[in-house]
């Protein structure tokens, strides 16, 4: 068999029964060893790969629809399509195609879709055609059952199909339907309606070419306005002829592009309006009508696109002032259902298309468009904008960064968007919100490409923040020049709102940028002004602007809202909204408790020596409380730097335990032998045993001094919340007024718990390695002194008088043992 290579599309069907394109390349048939049989492949025409390899199985069914497709299952759910450039070459693969399957080429369909069961294929089989009642009025009726009696069964509807084409049936009903609506015959015409949706759901192409054909296209749809089950007809036809009107804005100068626009439009109203939804059991049934649609759609396209004085003509009279207003809106709005046909293009036939759009000049044409005073071109240049950000927004970006080089800042494509979503006249700012989302595409980091020589996003957002984000910032600023917003009515909250959004945006995603914009403009001042709104919505929106600018942690902006005293608007509005238990309240408490829990230590401060006196009293929850306990702390360490030191030498010693670290350690204590102890044993550090007992505790007598006048409040703050996990209410060391200080544990005053810091013979206590030198506290614990500033709950009671030195030195252990046993 020889080659005969002919030019082709390769398509697959999607899972939401879309095509998809699979290339362009080159057809042949020939005999496939690997495959042992005769195949079809298409090897593409950029680099010669094979796009297809598909051996013609005998009893595969291959259809050919349109003169230019062939379409097979190779697979369940699995179907292709061939679409080819000229009709000669799909004429000889097909012939090929039925040689191999012992098919006459005449026939459109090679094999049956589905088994039959052998009872009914004999039944079938016994009676090679089907045959066609005589089209009359008085048959109507037993042409609808014998239609509705074969759309089950996929053979007898190959046969009713067949013998419909056969015989020219269709327009013998269209003629019959012509005298049944002159004699207004209600009965004969719904009959009608019935045959030619059963007509449809024979899934033909070859009957499809006759239905839309343009001489039989209005009556098929007349049929179908009459459906039995509605009291009175549709209108559709009226709608078609005297509401729909074609106008050719630009004159289409090759009728059979014109002949295929009216033709896909009217099929496309078929599907959409006319047919009645079709059931689970139907939707495949219609899937040729949808590669109709769709084939005919790529073909408009193709057309449009290759008419290269079509869109130069288009681009022309869209951008020409002397375009009268009527004009350059029909101009648009075909621009618009240009871009909305594209969206049926497979990705790589979409790039030729908009690179095509942009060669033409369609940016510049759109700015001139949405200069203009006319709402309703506006809005369509709008969705056309849109169509080209969700393409390609670096194109669009890069067209406006060069724009700049050349006009003033007020003419900017990026600014004309800004100031339309701001004039938004609808009261629901359905344009603004559009408009707001595109932008925040444009400005999106995650989609800015990064090459050896540029970086598409340190060009572009230098520019946006010098040349745009004054325009974006505009409203803010000018309604929140006093200590309530100036406008404070629902749309303009909502407009605020949007502006709010995208600004709490780049907060997330840009760096310096808009952190020199916010505090070289004092942005954040302003918008804190919105806490005092009446709409909840916008508060929220301001609060939410600076919870992400807190989230950051970044001292600058910590500074900034020190130095600014910005705490203070959302202290007021925390106030103001009283005891009520809404959003509001929670949003502002969590911002305190992110502080808190996040420790920021700059925020923590500030807000204690600043606010504390109007947040003292909210007991409600335990977050300024906690928050009153940071800063207490972090003053402890200010002022007792030996303290803080020896707490960062123990953190890196095993003071965090867990309950099971304690348990174990609990354990080893009381199974330990005295005599495991050595003398010499070393447990403190070296440079912690040179440290005198005078330096270590005079900071600590002073530390528990005042922390007996605080005693009662801290303890409710710390029997609620556990800091840092170092709680442990079972830990209770005292000391005596004495520079000496020792352990002692009566079972009815201290229970000091084995194994915790400041234990004897605990593997992080220096307590058993002290006898050695004389001027060493008995028990020199750092993890007891850590315990002093982590637990200021300890018991205030006086230890009893320690033993005698001497007694001590000897044996310090056992008594402590025995007191641990018997508590």
């Amino acid at each position: 068999m020889t080659d005969t290579r002919r030019r082709v599309k390769v398509y697959t069907l999607n899972e939401d029964r879309q095509w998809d394109d699979r290339g362009t390349g080159h057809v042949s048939s020939g005999y496939v060893e690997r495959l042992k049989g005769t195949s079809l492949l298409v090897r593409a025409e950029s680099d010669g790969s094979l796009l297809l390899e598909s051996k013609i199985n005998p009893n595969t069914a291959y259809q050919k629809q349109q003169d230019t497709l062939i379409v097979w299952s190779e697979a369940e759910n699995y179907d292709l399509a061939l679409s080819f450039q000229e009709k000669a070459g799909c004429d000889e693969i097909w012939e090929k195609i039925c040689q191999v399957q012992g098919k006459d080429p005449s026939v459109d369909i090679t094999q049956d879709v589905v088994d039959e069961s052998e009872e009914e294929r004999f039944d079938d089989m016994s009676s090679p055609g089907l045959e066609l009642p005589p089209c009359e009025l008085n048959r109507l009726e037993d042409l609808a059952e014998l239609v509705a009696s074969s759309l089950p069964s996929p053979l007898r509807r190959e046969k009713l199909a067949l013998a419909v084409e056969n015989e020219g049936y269709i327009r013998k009903l269209l003629e019959l339907f012509r005298v049944c609506e002159d004699l207004e015959n209600r009965e004969g015409l719904h009959h009608l309606y019935e045959i030619m949706k059963g007509i449809f759901l024979l899934n033909r192409t070859a009957l499809f070419e006759v239905m839309f054909s343009d001489e039989c296209i209005m009556d098929v749809i007349g049929c179908l306005e009459f459906d039995p089950a509605l009291p009175q007809p549709r209108r559709h036809r009226e709608f078609l002829t005297k509401t729909a009107r074609f106008k050719e804005v630009i004159p289409i100068s090759d009728p059979e592009l014109r002949q295929k626009i009216h033709q896909t439009y009217r099929v496309q109203y078929i599907q959409d309006m006319v047919l009645p939804t079709p059931s689970v059991f139907e939707e495949n049934m219609l899937s040729t009508l949808h590669s109709f649609i769709f084939f005919n759609k790529v073909e408009i396209v193709g057309m449009l696109q290759d008419d290269e004085k079509f869109l130069t003509d288009l681009f022309a009279q869209l951008t020409d002032e002397a375009t009268d207003d009527d004009k350059r809106h029909e101009l648009v709005n075909f621009l618009k259902e240009f871009c909305a046909f594209s969206q049926t293009l497979q990705p790589q036939n979409r790039d030729a298309f908009f690179k095509t759009l942009s060669n033409m000049g369609i940016l510049p044409a759109l700015e001139v468009i949405l200069g203009m005073d006319d709402v309703q071109v506006r809005g369509a240049a709008t969705d056309i904008f849109s169509y080209l950000v969700e393409y390609n927004p670096s194109m669009v970006r890069e067209f406006v960064m060069q724009e700049s080089q050349q006009n003033d800042d007020d003419i900017l494509l990026i600014n004309l968007i800004i100031e339309h979503m701001i004039c938004d006249t609808d009261p629901e700012l359905g344009g603004a919100v559009q408009l707001m989302g595109l932008l925040r595409t444009l400005v999106d980091p995650e989609n800015m490409l990064a090459t050896a020589n540029k970086t598409e996003k340190t060009e572009f957002l230098s520019f946006f923040y010098k040349h745009c984000m004054h325009v974006l910032s505009a409203p803010l600023l000018a309604n929140t020049t006093e200590e309530k917003p100036s406008k404070d009515d629902f749309q303009t909250s909502q407009l605020l709102a949007l502006i709010l959004e995208l600004l709490t945006f780049c907060v997330e995603h840009h760096t310096y940028h808009i952190k020199n914009y916010i505090i070289n403009k004092d942005i954040l001042r302003r918008v804190l002004v919105l806490t005092a709104s009446r709409h909840a919505f916008l508060a929220l929106c301001a609060l939410r602007f600076m919870r992400r600018i807190i989230g950051l942690k970044d001292e600058f902006y910590n500074r900034y809202i020190m130095r600014n005293f910005l705490f203070e608007p959302v202290i007021k509005a925390f106030l103001n909204n009283g005891s009520r238990y809404n959003l509001m309240n929670s949003a502002i408490i969590e911002m305190f408790e992110y502080v808190r829990v996040e420790d920021v230590k700059s925020l923590t401060a500030h807000i204690i020596e600043n606010y504390w006196k109007a947040l003292e009293d909210v007991d409600y929850v335990q977050t300024f409380k906690g928050l009153k306990l940071r800063y207490e702390q972090q003053r402890e360490r200010q002022d007792n730097p030996k303290l803080d030191s020896m707490r960062s030498i123990l953190r890196n010693h095993r003071f965090r335990r867990d309950a099971r670290t304690l348990e174990d350690e609990e354990e080893m204590w009381f199974n330990a032998d005295e005599d495991d102890l050595e003398d010499g044993e070393a447990v403190v550090p070296p440079s912690d045993k040179m440290k005198s007992e005078e330096d270590l505790m005079e900071p600590i007598s002073k530390f528990m001094e005042r922390k007996k006048l605080k005693d009662s409040e801290e303890k409710e703050v710390l029997g609620k919340s556990s800091l840092s996990g170092r709680q442990n209410p079972s830990f209770k060391l005292s000391f005596s007024g004495s520079t000496k200080t020792s352990l002692s544990s009566p079972p009815s005053s201290a229970s000091l718990n084995p194994g915790s810091p400041g234990s004897p013979g605990s593997p992080g206590s220096p307590g058993s390695g002290a006898r050695s030198s004389p001027s060493t506290t008995t028990v020199t614990t750092k993890g007891g002194l850590v315990g002093l500033v982590d637990y200021p709950d300890d018991d205030d009671d006086e230890e009893e008088e320690e033993e005698e030195d001497g007694e001590s030195k000897e044996d310090p252990l056992p008594p402590s043992k025995k007191s641990k046993l018997s508590s």
